[in-house]
């Protein structure tokens, strides 16, 4: 419990502020995410050079808090429980910065497959698949800002779900090398988009676990669920 109410209240306002950058980041992100994935279907080059140049705001927006984050530290002395809700927000603000280099990096290979020879229905597919991360991301969010450690608990178990598609990609793709070796050059892209995706999916559900950690003051016990079985080699964000 804090000594002085007034410090108090100046660390909530403070913080509610952290908080309010760290929900327009994640907005940023999922948009890019959505608007990575369009452009990758629609092969639009104008959407996904978008895409690649709005990754600066979600860059700047970490920065931000990791500046205000450390001002507070320094500035206020919170006790254990508010200081861990800063760490907490600064390694959430870690988290969405990555999703968006994963995003931008899907809008740079977008731009490469707009001139090579399309794969019936695998853009359609990875769309879907970014669309059901965009919601982990949005959900965990919510679960964040609203302290609720079930709706965390929810998003964890999705990862799950997330890498069934990320497999079941990874083996057409494989599919379609096989059948026509013309195909692999695409297709090996192609992998290394769902990949990212898959990784996003990761953050969200690491997100997630931190959240279950601030508000119940544990991590889960159990081991992540996890279904990625693929052996082949991953692609990293540019």
């Amino acid at each position: 419990m804090k000594s002085d109410p007034h410090i108090a209240s100046a660390f909530d306002r403070d913080f509610e502020a952290v908080q309010a950058m760290i929900a327009r980041m994640g907005g940023l992100v999922e948009a890019a995410i959505l608007d990575a994935a369009r452009a990758l279907e629609t092969r639009d080059d104008e959407l996904a050079d978008a895409v690649r140049k709005g990754d600066r705001a979600i860059d700047a927006l970490e920065e931000q808090i990791n500046a205000e984050a450390a001002r507070l530290i320094a500035l206020r002395s919170p006790a254990a429980a508010d200081l861990r809700m800063m760490l907490t927000a600064i390694k959430i603000a870690a988290a969405l910065e990555r999703c968006g280099d994963y995003a931008k990096n899907l809008a740079k290979r977008s731009t490469i497959l707009a001139r090579m020879p399309a794969i019936g229905g695998a853009t359609a597919l990875i769309r879907r698949m970014a669309k059901a991360v965009q919601l982990q991301l949005k959900n965990v969010l919510d679960a964040y800002i609203k302290g609720d450690a079930d709706l965390a608990e929810q998003v964890r178990q999705q990862d799950h779900d997330i890498d069934q598609m990320y497999n079941s990609l990874f083996r057409e793709f494989l599919t379609h090398m096989t059948e026509d070796p013309r195909n692999i050059s695409t297709c090996l892209h192609l992998h290394f988009i769902a990949k990212n995706i898959e990784r996003m999916g990761d953050h969200a559900t690491g997100i997630a676990e931190q959240v279950i950690y601030l508000t119940t003051g544990s991590l889960p016990d159990d081991d992540r669920p996890k279904a990625d079985n693929t052996s082949i080699a991953s692609g990293t964000a540019e």
